[in-house]
């Protein structure tokens, strides 16, 4: 047989797998991220007839070259084009993410890890981010629960929406915020019901309020009240009747549930005196504490406890402890206040109770029908200063709150901008919410323990800083809002998930209606010395080889590479198929001339079995 027979069968043989090749390319020139392969001939073997040999210097004669006779063409390699990018398409599923340089996604059957340049991905039935086409799991990095940001290690699937993530969970409103022009010729800053200023907040559980606010004109230039006289729930029922106003950062502790100071909110200017009222008797007549002790209902006694708006009057340890006894007395059937009552200049009634006395802002002692007078601690006479707003009955439960007074807000008559707050140069306000029942950590209708912090702070402080005092054509722009200048401490109700990002870092965020978003993970990708050195394992799946290089089970960071992902987008093929049929001409020709050198040996066969004849 002659040996140009055998060399056509090996040609015709790569050329079909050529043609194979180039079949296939054509095939996926529609399919995602599809890399293009190619197909490189080498020489098969050579049969060797004479060997080479050298110039013979003796005798004069030449080198031989080696004669060699080819025995046809084999498939020298099979090669992807694997770095080049293929185009975009644009589909706008926030699913569909391309990668721009030269990292794989990395997938999982939970068996084994594959690579892929396809991705397109959807979310399972349990929240995984997953393949398209074959479920396979997306790869990445989990957040770490302490740090809340992305914890770089062996990666596992992505859950992007487990139950957990589905809601964000609510916050209570602890700050807040008033803006805006008092306009003193205002007609509703002059009227008796004032200016209604509303302020939304949210408790812990994300229940909404509206605390309805009133900002009234007084006889002071530049000096208004500020007066809250609701609490509305969503729909619209009243929660308290009003809650206590403290000037400061910190709402004042409640220590006692029959009566307390439960705010303090201007220094007392003047001269008139004020007398400690205790509460009538049967006869419905006031009472008034005398300095042994006993009670009288004679206001213009001269032995009646008083205090004088500038404190000149001092209370010592045994007026202390008569007025304890006076409180103590069987002569009082009504409650009406355990401590002083009166009215400022500014019009304003103040109570103050023997419940809690303040020093400095601070309660630093308790007085009580169960506490022993003689123990009792001696308070401060400047503490008077600080007035509690506050006054409780005993017919009335201990859950319902009375505001029975209210908070100045001054303003420079000059400049027109903000002093501060009762005097004391404040520029907050708190609304003491230890009585809404909701608020409280056992969900008991009851007063918190001041033992314990996180039942004592239950305020809203609402700064004033950003107010002014200026002619505004008679409108008034005061109001208030959640949150400091920030947007910190506005609390928020419970979130439900409304959509979910993809950033080109990989990093994959959900967003709620409450306007918060949170980190759910970030995919993580691959990278290998010699890509094309992967192994194609079919469904648009690499898997590593010895000559890829090796996976480490964690990963890279997409940008680490100088890569990044765009989602919306896929990557296509990068079949070029100008070039594929170009390949296909030429193969065909090659195969066409292959099966003529058969054809022509035939001949040549044909003509040697004739010679017996």
């Amino acid at each position: 047989m002659m040996r140009s027979m055998y060399s056509g069968v090996a040609g015709l043989k790569t050329h079909q797998t050529k043609m194979d090749v180039i079949g296939n390319n054509i095939a996926n020139v529609n399919t995602v991220a599809y890399k293009s392969q190619s197909v490189t001939f080498s020489e098969l073997m050579y049969q060797t007839t004479q060997n080479a040999s050298g110039a013979n210097p003796t005798t004069g004669t030449a080198g031989i070259n080696a004669r060699q006779i080819g025995l046809g063409v084999k498939t020298g390699a099979i090669n992807t084009a694997i770095s080049s990018q293929g185009a975009s398409q644009t589909t706008n599923n926030p699913f569909d993410i391309r990668i721009t340089g030269s990292a794989f996604f990395i997938v999982s059957n939970m068996q084994d890890n594959f690579f892929t340049r396809d991705g397109s991905f959807y979310v399972d039935g349990v929240g995984n981010l997953a393949m398209t086409s074959n479920g396979y799991n997306v790869m990445g990095w989990q957040v770490d629960p302490q740090t809340m940001d992305i914890k770089q290690d062996t990666v596992s699937p992505l859950r992007i929406m487990s139950a957990e993530n589905m809601t964000y969970e609510p916050e209570a409103t602890t700050q807040g915020r008033v803006t805006g022009i008092i306009d003193k010729l205002d007609t509703q800053v002059n009227s008796s019901a004032g200016k209604v200023m509303n302020f939304m907040f949210y408790d812990k559980l994300g229940y909404p309020y509206t605390a309805k606010f009133a900002v009234k004109s007084t006889d002071d230039d530049g000096v208004y009240t500020l007066q809250l006289n609701s609490i509305l729930d969503a729909d619209n029922n009243i929660k308290a009747t009003g809650l206590s106003l403290a000037a400061g950062s910190e709402p004042i502790n409640k220590t006692n549930t029959v009566a307390l100071a439960s705010g303090y909110g201007w220094e007392l200017s003047g001269t008139a005196d004020h007398l400690l009222t205790l509460g009538k008797n049967d006869a419905n007549q006031t009472l008034y504490v005398l300095k042994d002790g006993t009670t009288t209902t004679d206001a213009a006694n001269g032995n009646i406890v008083k205090i004088t708006d500038n404190t000149t009057d001092s209370i010592d340890a045994a007026d202390w402890v008569q007025i304890a006894k006076a409180y103590n007395s069987d002569s009082v059937s009504e409650f009406q206040s355990m401590g002083f009552k009166g009215t400022t200049d500014a019009g304003l009634e103040y109570s103050f109770d023997m419940a809690t006395y303040l020093v400095n802002g601070a309660v630093t002692g308790v007085m009580n029908t169960s506490t022993d007078p003689a123990t009792a601690v001696t308070p401060d006479p400047k503490a008077w200063d600080l007035l509690g707003v506050t006054a409780y009955n005993k017919a009335v439960d201990a859950q319902t709150v009375r505001l029975d007074g209210a908070v100045l807000i001054e303003y420079d008559t000059a400049t027109g901008k903000f002093l501060g707050i009762g005097g004391k140069g404040s520029n907050t306000i708190t609304i003491d919410l230890s009585d809404l029942p909701i608020l409280n950590d056992d969900g008991i209708n009851n007063f918190p323990d001041p033992a314990d912090p996180d039942e004592t702070k239950r305020g809203i402080i609402i700064d004033f800083s950003a107010t002014s005092m200026y002619n505004n054509s008679g409108t008034s722009t005061i109001s208030a809002s959640a949150g400091n200048a920030d947007k910190l401490g506005a609390g928020r109700k419970l979130g439900r998930m409304s959509g979910v990002s993809i950033q080109d870092d990989g990093k994959i965020y959900a967003s709620y209606d409450n306007g918060m978003s949170r980190l759910l993970g970030q995919i993580a990708v691959a990278e290998f010395a010699n890509a094309s050195g992967l192994e194609k394992e079919g469904d648009n799946l690499y898997k590593n080889t010895q000559n890829s290089g090796d996976f480490d089970g964690i990963g890279i960071d997409i940008k680490s590479g100088g890569g990044y992902m765009t989602t919306g987008v896929l990557e296509m093929s990068n079949v070029d198929l100008s070039a594929e049929f170009t390949d296909m001409i030429t193969t065909q020709r090659g195969f066409q001339a292959n099966s003529r050198i058969i054809t022509v040996s035939d001949t040549l066969l044909e003509e040697l079995v004739n010679l017996k004849r």
